[in-house]
């Protein structure tokens, strides 16, 4: 932490900038508690419709992505960089509760929902895209602050 201090205030600023959670008091449930939520992130896949809007997160914050496709195309969407800088506590899919260790991708064949839930960890701009396309509707930006 000294170096970061140290590091900070040679830079010019006066104390360092530390990504925090939502919440102060986190408690039992810690990162998952429920004053550590950030707002739902809709995500549609439909062809020749756009995907969603661009976002931004909070690092240390806990979020969920629902992804609903309406079944028009095959579609699938993906984004290995933004799965890698989140930790995904699960997925759910029809009621079926997946805690994966990592993913690269996401393919409906039909329409369904999928529900993401995760831990926005590190700090950068990640695209999420319907792989194949691309039109600027066909992605979204997610910025992690």
């Amino acid at each position: 932490m000294k170096f970061l201090t140290a590091a900070a205030l040679s830079c010019g600023l006066a104390t360092p900038v530390i990504a925090a959670p939502l919440c102060d008091d986190l408690g039992f449930a810690g990162l998952l508690a429920s004053c550590n939520r950030g707002e739902p992130i809709q995500l549609t896949l439909s062809s020749g419709q756009p995907l969603g809007e661009d976002v931004t997160l909070q690092s240390g914050a806990y979020y969920k992505m629902i992804i609903t496709s309406d079944g028009s195309a095959e579609l699938a969407i993906t984004g290995s960089e933004f799965f890698r800088a989140i930790w995904m506590n699960e997925i759910v899919i029809n009621q079926i509760e997946i805690r994966p260790m990592a993913i690269d991708s996401i393919e409906f064949d039909a329409e369904g929902v999928a529900e993401l839930s995760f831990v926005a960890i590190k700090p950068g701009t990640h695209i999420l895209r319907i792989p194949g396309s691309t039109g600027e509707t066909q992605q979204i930006r997610i910025s992690i602050q």
